[in-house]
């Protein structure tokens, strides 16, 4: 898993693939510096590291300890350089970067007229592909060299460049306004969590309408209705209206398939649409358009003209594999899905500097689900264990809540429930002091702490009465959500009937036609 305290500069040698190397150790090999020899040995010796080791380093005595950190600061600015010499040429945003520092160039030199000339078609092009603030950018300079280099062959330039400043200004004004609006509804995510009552309920819809009241959709662009549908998928999804966030997140995701050069421009974007329209999808348990939208994914990302690189592999991958687990999830097709789990844990080790914690986390949850769904309570609890021992603040409470929960449950199963009172207890301790103590975690502990003290002929009837108690909780819309991660009533009418889960999360999945 990626670790934000190693190293930058080794952490930089080490995401380098081989051609990336061999580029920088020509690139290098041309410059003509006293500390040559230095940075390309500190390049080998972190190269062939397995960690960062000080100490290696200074062993044969060719770098000085007062000289290291310099020398490292220099790598790091030379890597950096040659990699940017050879970034692909169909990378829109590095060519329009290019030819705007060229027009600097002939500008400072002078030439005003070939400055503006690369200005201005650079500008068509970055208009072309949605680059609005590269393209006011433009304008600005443009009107920096015309105040200096009156040109009266073209007439009305001055009023056309304020139009096209007015023009550029607004639309990135808008742009600015709603992506700090979806920022700030994520933070409030991340901070408080998912709305547990009517009034954050109407806190956060006021907040979201007096942003957006003023706002003319009528006049949005590409990006300003990526950044309007984003905002209103964060709305949605922090008021738990699944059915709106599907809405959003289907905007969002056709908005590329109708702009398919933006696919490609913008591929992060485009696959994030993806992810929370998939995550949309099994919410609202859609599984025919879940197949359908996941396949469609899998054929874009296999397209030769979708972008490669690591962050993008390492994106296509969490969203690809996180869905697929997902899709079995909805089937209860537990078994055929764990042919699955090999792979994912091999990829989990290809892309570990690039995943954040939650996301592996996440994953063990999803594995942990597949074997619980399959009755294998030991490797359940294996990687159930992994977020539970998971001291790191990383980890999103919801996560490590329901981690604890599927655990004792887990365990009940298993037959290991000799100390499942201190289990209990610490979980509810937990629970408590992640402040995220619901009516649904509430019922789950109280319905397993009565378990032990029932007669084996009462059982059946106290798995009958919590069904029931947990069909009325269901419907709450600050309750449904945590059924999404557990599937508690499946599991008791497994209980009831005396049947496997997975065939009672079938039958369910196919009376479920959509």
């Amino acid at each position: 898993m990626a670790n934000h305290q190693k190293d930058f500069l080794f952490v930089l040698i080490k995401s380098l693939s081989k051609s990336e190397k061999r580029q920088f150790k020509i690139f290098a090999s041309r410059l003509e510096t006293s500390s040559n020899t230095k940075f390309i040995e500190l390049f080998n010796i972190l190269d062939k590291s397995e960690a960062y080791d000080e100490k290696l380093i200074l062993k044969n005595g060719l770098i000085k300890k007062v000289q290291l950190s310099n020398l490292k600061s220099y790598l790091y600015k030379q890597i950096l350089v040659s990699i940017r010499l050879n970034i692909p040429s169909q990378n829109i945003r590095y060519q329009l970067r290019e030819q705007i520092d060229f027009a600097v160039i002939l500008y400072n030199k002078g030439l005003y007229k070939q400055s503006l000339k690369i200005l201005d078609k650079t500008k068509q092009q970055a208009i072309e592909n949605d680059e609005k603030y590269m393209a006011f950018e433009i304008v600005e300079f443009e009107k920096l060299i015309e105040s200096q280099y009156i040109t009266r062959s073209i007439q009305g330039r001055a009023d056309e460049l304020v139009i096209q400043a007015k023009e550029l200004n607004y639309r990135n004004t808008i742009s600015s306004k709603l992506s700090n609006l979806s920022l700030q509804l994520y933070g409030t995510m991340l901070k408080t969590g998912y709305v547990k009552s009517d009034a954050e309920y109407k806190y956060i819809d006021d907040y979201f309408v007096k942003h957006i009241a003023r706002l003319d959709q009528s006049k949005f662009g590409f990006r300003e209705k990526y950044w309007f549908y984003n905002a209103n998928l964060w709305r949605s999804f922090l008021v738990q209206d699944f059915l709106s966030c599907y809405k959003f997140a289907t905007k969002w995701v056709t908005l590329f398939y109708d702009n398919k050069n933006m696919i490609f421009l913008n591929p992060v974007f485009f696959l994030k649409g993806n992810h929370y329209l998939l995550e949309s999808l099994f919410m609202l348990k859609y599984k025919t358009n879940f197949k359908k939208y996941l396949n469609l994914l899998e054929e874009t990302i296999s397209d030769p003209r979708f972008p490669v690189n690591d962050n993008i592999a390492s994106l296509s991958f969490l969203y690809i594999y996180n869905n697929k687990l997902n899709y079995h999830i909805l089937e209860g097709t537990f078994a055929e899905s764990e042919y699955l789990i090999p792979e994912i844990l091999k990829k989990i080790k290809i892309h570990n500097e690039h995943l954040d914690e939650h996301h592996e986390m996440m994953f063990y949850y999803k594995i942990a689900s597949i074997y619980f769904g399959n009755e294998k309570y030991q490797e359940c609890i294996v990687y159930l264990e992994k977020i539970i021992n998971n001291k790191n603040l990383y980890v999103r409470e919801d996560l490590a809540c329901f981690a604890r929960l599927l655990c004792l449950i887990a365990h009940y199963e298993s037959g290991k429930d000799f100390n499942l009172e201190s289990q209990l207890l610490s979980t509810y301790k937990f629970l408590i002091k992640m402040n995220d103590l619901h009516e649904v975690q509430k019922e789950i502990i109280r319905f397993l702490k009565n378990l032990s003290n029932l007669y084996p002929s009462d059982i059946k009837k106290e798995f009958i009465k919590m069904r029931e108690r947990f069909i009325e909780l269901e419907k709450s819309t600050y309750e449904k959500r945590a059924f999404l991660y557990l599937d508690i009533i499946s599991w008791l009418e497994s209980k009831i009937e005396n049947r496997k889960i997975s065939d009672i999360i079938k039958e369910k999945a196919k009376l479920i036609n959509r």
